[in-house]
């Protein structure tokens, strides 16, 4: 689990002996470096939860910051994202207010939390409310949110019950259903999905928004880790274009309050990871 306080991998965990591993896995920066196709992967500096005690029930979080790989920085430990000399597109997110303000955002942009803007227990929700809406307000405010698309994704279902079945589509499965929110110009008015989605959707999104449909097969790319099948095929799958209506005039941009006023007692005070600018000026 990812929370502030992780249990480590048991001590006859393969590669557990204190060595970083090395990951052999293909994942979607190498498709992207390979067509010049611009990518960054923004890390906030602060906390992240991390075991690297095996031996311990828990282990208290650590630093993160865009040098520092661990749970929310997986990156550096892909051999490709080194081999490929694209660790420098590893940035904190001091960089992406920047570069959303100056119009500079690359083509396909990541931007992760940490423990403190996670939504994680036991950090406040507002927290990480804070944090997605600097990040937004921060596109919103740029010269390139006439021709973004932002997703708001969760990695788990917060562990509440789940009365839908996940849909059985081969020996891996799904697993339960996590939120997910399309922001842009263009994005249908009051529109629910009902497609069948998974993380493996916003991969199939960039594969043909960017490469033309070209699918991320280690098989066919000569990579020593073949997966059982290409997941953005499988038939179940849903498409996000269809979250989007390009004939509709764009959308106007929405600033929302970093801070909204609340009468709630006990409130927290400020997040971290926001735009330095707009946490100043809202206190």
């Amino acid at each position: 689990t990812n929370a502030p306080q992780s249990p480590g991998l048991p001590p006859d965990f393969p590669g557990s002996a204190g060595k970083d591993p090395i990951f052999a896995w293909t994942d979607i920066t190498y498709l992207l470096h390979k067509h010049a196709v611009s990518w960054a992967y923004y890390v906030v500096k602060g906390n992240e939860p991390d075991c690297l005690n095996d031996a311990a029930m828990t282990c208290a979080p650590v630093r993160q910051s865009s040098k520092t790989p661990g749970i929310f920085n997986p990156l550096p430990y892909f051999d490709t994202v080194k081999d490929d000399g694209q660790l420098g597109n590893i940035q904190s997110v001091d960089r992406f207010y920047a570069a959303a303000s100056a119009g500079l955002l690359p083509a396909v942009s990541w931007v992760e939390p940490s423990v403190e803007v996670s939504e994680h227990p036991p950090s406040p929700v507002s927290y990480g409310q804070s944090y997605v809406t600097s990040l937004i307000n921060a596109v919103m405010k740029g010269p390139d949110w006439s021709s973004t698309a932002i997703f708001v994704a969760w990695d788990d279902w917060g562990g509440f019950y789940d009365h839908v079945l996940p849909p059985s589509v081969d020996v891996s499965g799904y697993g339960l259903r996590v939120p997910g929110i399309v922001i842009s110009p263009y994005a249908r008015a009051g529109f629910i999905d009902h497609q069948t989605l998974s993380f493996d959707a916003y991969d199939k999104f960039i594969e043909d928004d960017f490469l033309n449909g070209q699918r991320l097969d280690p098989v066919n790319d000569g990579r020593p880790d073949p997966r059982p099948d290409v997941r953005e095929n499988l038939s179940v799958l849903g498409n996000l274009a269809s979250d989007f209506d390009f004939n509709q005039a764009p959308r106007r941009p929405v600033i929302l309050p970093v801070h909204p006023a609340t009468t709630l007692t006990g409130t927290p005070g400020p997040a971290t990871g926001l735009d330095p600018a707009v946490a100043a000026a809202e206190g």
